[in-house]
């Protein structure tokens, strides 16, 4: 891995490293739609994507982009949290999960510890066998920061003998740079 790249780029490593063409993603958190895209041009035209978000706003400006670049995924305007709801047991491959806020938007508005533990579990039950999953953390203001001490610890409580969790984080940067973190469950 090119450890020169952020969190996000650390993410998309991991990922297209896992995901193939046909394979079913999810984004759980659409934001701009920038991780939508990727995951489609990485499953392709035989492959699926769902992105879901709580914003109108996300949804709106992830519609746009994939339009703009001739790609389709469901688009489900709802909480990660009740991803179950659309999906079934042990059907995707990999997820993406970006925590935090819409980049460019209400700062109000904000992914919150509870839900997105409960978004964890769920993924883990939708994933298949050998499927991956890819969190980025972002840490800022006041709420980031009890966000990421409810996920860590969260994390810390999966069952090792069926997920393998590893935790990155750029410790020589200032400020609060987003930490990645790397799911895989066991096939």
């Amino acid at each position: 891995m090119d450890f020169q790249k952020n969190a996000l780029g650390l993410s998309h490593k991991f990922i297209s490293e896992h995901v193939h063409s046909g394979d079913t993603c999810v984004d759980a958190t659409a934001g701009r739609g920038r991780d939508t895209l990727f995951l489609c041009e990485l499953v392709g035209e035989k492959g699926s994507v769902f992105a879901f978000d709580i914003q109108e706003e996300a949804i709106r400006s992830t519609n746009e982009l994939l339009e703009a670049n001739k790609k389709k995924a469901t688009l489900v305007l709802d909480c990660h949290s009740k991803m179950d709801l659309y999906l079934e047991k042990e059907s995707v491959d990999a997820f993406m999960f970006n925590f935090g806020w819409l980049p460019g938007g209400d700062h109000t508005k904000f992914s919150h510890g509870d839900t997105s533990c409960i978004a964890i579990e769920k993924a883990l039950d939708l994933l298949k066998p050998g499927g991956v999953i890819s969190l980025c953390i972002y840490c800022g203001k006041e709420t980031g920061f009890e966000e990421k001490e409810t996920l860590l610890t969260f994390l810390k409580t999966l069952d090792q003998k069926r997920y393998s969790v590893l935790l990155t984080d750029y410790i020589n940067r200032a400020g609060n740079p987003p930490i990645a973190v790397f799911i895989t469950k066991d096939a």
